[in-house]
């Protein structure tokens, strides 16, 4: 039997989401992760790509936090058969407990709502990933682990946690045989972050692989009473202006760390006492968690705050829709990058208004309606209408719960010595390159895998490449047809009705349908089958 480890990077390689990293050692596999995909449709379509791997095989899962991106896929992966115990932290049980319930709602509304969309009559009925029943039975598959302790996830391997600083709960994942280790570092947190301690991790290490959200920025290093600080100033200039803030929200840690703030400021009287509306029946199940452990939180000693008087948690939907009739009101709405969730129809109805002020407090990926916004969207397209954009945009970096380029180059130097390679995973390409270049003494090996790729560990010595990435999934990275499609058909009527004579804007839509047909014309000649992968079993969805 082989002494090596081999490593297959299924997800968030050369992107922020779907993270999933198959390990198979001594005749064993586990997968550490088991994320959705999130971001332009194309990408999203990965998530209903068959497998790479037969889900009955794999044996467990690590998972380093409960975040979607990094946990969504596991009620598919229980839908097609595997049957092995989850292991993660306590505090991530707690949050999967109401986060894989609600991403099963969200598929199922989801899928009932671009059905019936009219701009996609005549289209292939969209079928959810997964189903409420499949997120129970995967509730039901969890076995919480203690931080700082060894368990065994299969035969011969060894795991520990060990806290990331991310969310409640996070951790980054050793493991080791009896000849090398391994660092799965999950999401790393800054150094300055509400409710967690600074993230930790061991040193000497033979592998390290490791996010690069942020490898290419940093942040301004501001304390908490500064953040504070630029949120008032903030909340008290879109007041200023006599409508809404918007807030996009995730639904863990952002919601949680903004109710801080905010209850901090008005318990001092830095704010006034205005309505701030939770229009997230999930967020609001989260604060609950929070709310349960909050004896083991930090930064929790200015009074009242999950329970705050202005506080207001919005549950049913014709709650959340009389919220549209208001001004002057603080609404905090998932989902962060805007791509599903109730925040959508907020922005439907404020995105318009120019004394309305969307205030972004996280990651916006490329390819969401988040990120086109922040980029200086003129018009955007939302859920099939088009939206002028008006609304003040403003952005506060520093509730990001990820390390900045400084404080990932620091936690990578405080694993060294690393016998073997660093991997730099979870990030977009600017940002891997980026990292890449400041860290290239911290290890003799540096590699940016790619999809699909998988690698030969061995001790002490560099990785060793086994099988190439998948072009075609990276092609889906980043932005994609649909969102340029969107970007045109929004401005289309205006471009148009710039042609002065309306003969010529009939030529041009002409000659526009004529160039799409010339295209269409050539699948005959250049068309290739989709890529098979052998062994792959079907998926359902």
């Amino acid at each position: 039997m082989s002494r090596h480890i081999e490593l297959t990077f299924h997800g968030a390689a050369q992107t922020v989401t779907g993270s999933c990293m198959e390990i198979h050692a001594k005749g064993h596999r586990l997968l550490v992760d088991c994320g959705l995909f999130q971001g332009s449709r194309s990408l999203e379509q990965l998530n209903r790509e068959p497998f790479a791997f037969d889900p009955r095989r794999i044996e467990a899962v690590i998972l380093t936090h409960a975040h979607i991106d990094h946990s969504g896929l596991l009620p598919r992966l229980v839908a097609e058969g595997f049957r092995g115990p989850i292991h993660c932290t306590e505090t991530s049980r707690a949050l999967l407990v109401h986060m894989l319930p609600d991403a099963a709602r969200i598929q199922q509304w989801d899928a009932e709502r671009r059905n019936q969309r009219g701009d996609r009559a005549g289209e292939p009925e969209i079928i959810p990933l997964y189903t409420a029943a499949d997120a129970e039975v995967t509730l039901s598959l969890i076995h919480p682990v203690s931080r700082d302790e060894w368990f065994e996830p299969v035969p011969g391997l060894r795991a520990r946690l060990w806290n990331a600083g991310h969310i409640l709960g996070s951790c980054s994942v050793e493991l080791r045989d009896d000849e090398q280790s391994v660092l799965f570092s999950g999401d790393v947190g800054p150094q300055e972050m509400s409710f967690l301690p600074a993230p930790d991790g061991p040193a000497g290490i033979d592998h390290v692989i490791c996010e690069s959200t942020y490898g290419d920025r940093d942040r301004a290093d501001i304390t908490l009473a500064q953040r504070r600080s630029l949120l008032e100033t903030e909340i008290n200039e879109a007041f200023a202006r006599n409508g809404n803030l918007i807030i996009p929200v995730f639904a863990v840690e952002r919601t949680q760390e903004l109710l801080l703030d905010i209850a901090s400021l008005i318990t001092k009287g830095r704010l006034r006492n205005r309505p701030v509306f939770i229009d997230s029946p999930l967020a609001s199940r989260i604060t609950g968690v929070f709310a349960k452990h909050r004896d083991e939180l930090e930064d929790m000693n200015d009074g009242p705050v999950f329970d705050h008087q202005a506080f207001h948690y919005v549950e049913t939907p014709a709650e959340s829709i009389r919220l549209h009739s208001l001004t002057g009101a603080i609404i905090l709405a998932a989902s962060g990058m805007c791509e599903g969730g109730r925040i959508r129809h907020h922005l439907l109805h404020n995105l318009g208004r120019s004394d309305s002020t969307v205030l972004f407090v996280g990651y916006q990926a490329q390819g969401t309606l988040g990120r086109a916004i922040l980029d200086g969207a003129q018009r955007v397209r939302i859920s099939g209408q088009d939206v002028a954009v008006r609304a003040r945009i403003r952005r506060i970096d520093s509730y990001s719960a990820h390390a900045d380029r400084s404080e990932l180059i620091a936690w990578i130097a405080a694993r060294r010595p690393i016998g073997g390679s660093l991997f730099l995973t979870h990030g977009e390409q600017g940002a891997i390159d980026s990292l890449r270049s400041a860290v290239s003494a911290s290890a003799t090996s540096v590699i940016t895998p790619a999809m699909g790729e998988c690698y030969a560990l061995s001790p002490g010595t560099p990785a060793r490449r086994l099988t190439t990435g998948r072009p075609d999934a990276q092609e889906m990275i980043g932005r994609d047809w649909q969102n340029d499609y969107a970007e045109l058909a929004v401005d289309l009527k205006h471009r148009l009705q710039r042609i002065e004579d309306p003969g010529e804007r009939r030529e041009a839509l002409r000659r526009m349908g004529e160039m799409l047909d010339s295209y269409a014309a050539r699948r005959h000649h250049t068309h290739r089958p989709p890529r098979r992968h052998p062994g792959r079993r079907q998926s359902r969805a």
